[in-house]
């Protein structure tokens, strides 16, 4: 058995590699949970949440980490992070310009996945190939480069009317996920919705939005030694105390013989870890 190790849970850090090394991540804390595949692991929930941001005690966590005062003040924990089309940094109506100048104002990537199925996605750039394997695709395809996070998700809202723009986690942990032509699904959305881009093209400028037309899709293999038949989840806030033997990792999610729990959900948490 493994010391004990306690902190407050975050997102696990991944790299990628054949398969994906996934790493628990506890405050300073690094463990990586590759080397307990097949091996009985044990998490317990002390009770306590203190928040991402500023440390505060918090009986509750929002937007996955952050206490009330914080979810109300910070630009990190607005609307438009779940709808970047609704980005209003250019209205001058930004709780931390500062911050959304960094974030926002950044190169982002739009890009098919293949994780439940075809869907289209955004990300910053810098956060490729995280983001993809945060969502447990086992196929992903840069597919446009835009300037500014309201740009992509202004392409995203074009797009995901004719496509999938969220990841069925239940249908992703069970394994089943057949190959797909991302390319092919590629060309034909941009044909499909050439008036939109086109008009995204007029209003922001033809170097602002860059199809990227030569991607190469990367196929990504996650730790698994065995898929669920049913998927149940588990939650820290019913059962402070999660045991069982890990099958498997994918996404954010553990997958024991007990059932599944998404790590991201609980950033923040007082945790220990054993095995």
């Amino acid at each position: 058995m493994t010391n004990e190790i306690s902190g407050h849970l975050s997102k696990m850090v991944v790299e990628l590699a054949n398969p994906v090394k996934y790493f628990l991540a506890l405050d300073d804390e690094r463990v990586l949970l590759n080397d307990y595949l097949g091996q009985r692991i044990s998490l317990n929930y002390a009770g306590e949440i203190h928040c991402c941001h500023c440390g505060r005690k918090t009986k509750k966590s929002f937007n996955q980490g952050f206490c009330f005062p914080c979810l109300k003040k910070l630009a990190r924990c607005d609307r438009c992070i779940v709808s970047p089309e609704k980005c209003h940094y250019e209205q001058g109506t930004c709780r931390e310009p500062e911050w959304g100048e960094e974030f926002c104002l950044a190169e982002h990537v739009v890009y098919l996945a293949n994780s439940s199925g075809v869907k289209v996605g955004i990300t910053r750039a810098t956060q490729l190939p995280t983001r993809w394997i945060d969502q447990g695709a086992v196929q992903a395809l840069p597919i446009m480069r835009v300037a500014t996070r309201l740009q992509s998700g202004l392409v995203e809202d074009a797009l995901r009317q004719h496509v999938a723009d969220k990841t069925n986690w239940r249908k992703m942990l069970k394994g089943d996920i057949e190959a797909v032509d991302l390319a092919a699904s590629r060309d034909s959305l941009f044909e499909l919705c050439r008036p939109e881009l086109d008009a995204l093209n007029e209003r922001f400028g033809l170097q602002a939005l860059q199809p990227v037309s030569d991607g190469e899709c990367v196929d990504i293999e996650y730790p698994v030694l065995e898929y669920p038949s049913k998927v149940t989840s588990q939650n820290f806030d019913k059962t402070p105390l999660v045991e069982g033997t890990l099958l498997g990792i994918k996404g954010q999610y553990l997958i024991l013989d007990t059932g599944v729990i998404n790590m991201r959900k609980f950033t923040a948490y007082q945790v220990s870890f054993s095995a």
